[in-house]
């Protein structure tokens, strides 16, 4: 009778400690089955901290394409950093990164490899895919600001990564005594001062053996810096099979010294601790909320909606070297003390979004309401579509 008790103790801590784990209940491609004439959700699969500062997805769509990922689609053309709350009101600061083979492709179509979602896992903090173009298994785990991708490449002379910092104008740097590239972005949608820029940094774990810059579609091999209308960058390297290559990424709107402060995000930690630690962030927001009595497809809607809740308004705030907030004002292009938090259509979400997240996570509101605090101080009025700055859409 007291192993039976036991036994039956034991089954509850299991079912228990599998029940804590909200993420499993989460699906980020639910939404994504949409296209400009008919919308089930107009989202993307969001890999991402909650509010984090930047997001990462796998990017189907052609560039500047606000429907940048539809479940229908059968090719990636990179995992691209984005910052797009609706595909109406599309993105900004955005640059993408993509592993390739065999040749050095910088073209968006011409680098696309097909995958099919046999071979995808999403997550809110994870996502693992496999290009089958090129043989690759490429890895993602983000933090507020940083990233880890880890590629698994198969046994090649000619491997490939591609950095693509879009057009528009955009800069990129290679160091290859540092095994990293350094750039920026301007692309945006509107909604920023003139000296609005995305700088990020992209660091490997091993030494290239090619190195390429990119100036508006031309590939101009062992040139090391490249400013242009349509920027970008491809390294390479000898590859055994299976070897696995990292890169660790971070941005910054304020500058290239506070992108190398934002890297520091991810420690030395490696990929499995960086999911863990995701994990563990979205179950501690996720977890605010627990449900009972539904079928395992209420969970997963009622969590799945939970997490799309919880993506926006994102932090665009950053830690200085003393770990206060500061951030890169899209109001007036001056770098501020302070928080601040954007992509958000107030004239919607004021109904049911503000008063859930004053409910549930005060602590972060207070935050956001002091960002809007700065975004009267510094514009003179409060927005009612923030992306990242004021852009006229929709009533008050």
């Amino acid at each position: 009778m007291k192993n039976l008790f036991l036994s039956i103790c034991f089954l509850c801590c299991v079912v228990w400690a599998q029940a804590e784990d909200f993420t499993q209940y989460v699906n980020p491609l639910v939404g994504t089955q949409s296209t400009f004439e008919l919308s089930t959700g107009n989202t993307y699969p969001a890999i991402a901290r909650p509010w984090g500062m930047n997001f990462w997805t796998p990017q189907t769509g052609k560039m500047g394409d606000g429907w940048q990922y539809v479940y229908t689609a059968n090719k990636i053309r990179g995992f691209k950093q984005t910052h797009q709350p609706s595909p109406w009101i599309n993105d900004y600061g955005q640059f993408s990164i993509m592993p390739v083979v065999g040749k050095p492709e910088f073209d968006e179509e011409k680098r696309a490899s097909w995958f099919s979602h046999k071979g995808e896992v999403a997550l809110p903090h994870y996502y693992k895919v496999y290009l089958a173009e090129h043989d690759v298994v490429t890895e993602f785990s983000p933090t507020d600001r940083a990233v880890l991708f880890r590629f698994t490449f198969p046994e090649n002379d000619h491997s490939y990564i591609v950095v693509d910092a879009f057009d528009k104008g955009s800069y990129i740097k290679i160091i290859p005594e540092q095994n990293k590239i350094v750039g920026y972005t301007t692309r945006n949608s509107g909604g920023v001062p003139d000296n609005f820029k995305n700088y990020f940094v992209v660091v490997f774990d091993k030494p290239f053996t090619y190195q390429a810059t990119v100036s508006d579609g031309k590939v101009l091999e062992n040139q090391k810096e490249q400013a242009a209308g349509h920027a970008g960058a491809i390294i390479g390297f000898k590859t055994r099979k299976g070897e696995k290559i990292h890169a660790r990424v971070a941005s910054s709107f304020i500058s290239f010294e506070q992108a190398d402060r934002n890297l520091n995000e991810l420690g030395n930690d490696n990929l499995e601790v960086l999911v863990q630690k995701g994990q563990d962030a979205w179950n501690r927001v996720l977890g605010k909320i627990e449900v009972d009595g539904g079928n395992l497809d209420q969970y997963r809607t009622f969590y799945s909606c939970l997490y799309r809740s919880v993506l926006f308004p994102r932090a665009f705030y950053e830690l200085d070297e003393t770990g206060a907030p500061v951030h890169y004002s899209p109001y007036n292009g001056q770098v501020l003390p302070g928080y601040m938090y954007t992509d958000t259509g107030f004239w919607d979400t004021f109904r049911c979004l503000f008063p859930f997240l004053n409910l549930m996570y005060p602590s972060v509101n207070k935050q956001i309401q002091e960002g809007l605090i700065n975004t009267y101080k510094e514009s003179g009025f409060f927005p009612e579509w923030a992306s990242p700055g004021h852009r006229g859409c929709m009533i008050g």
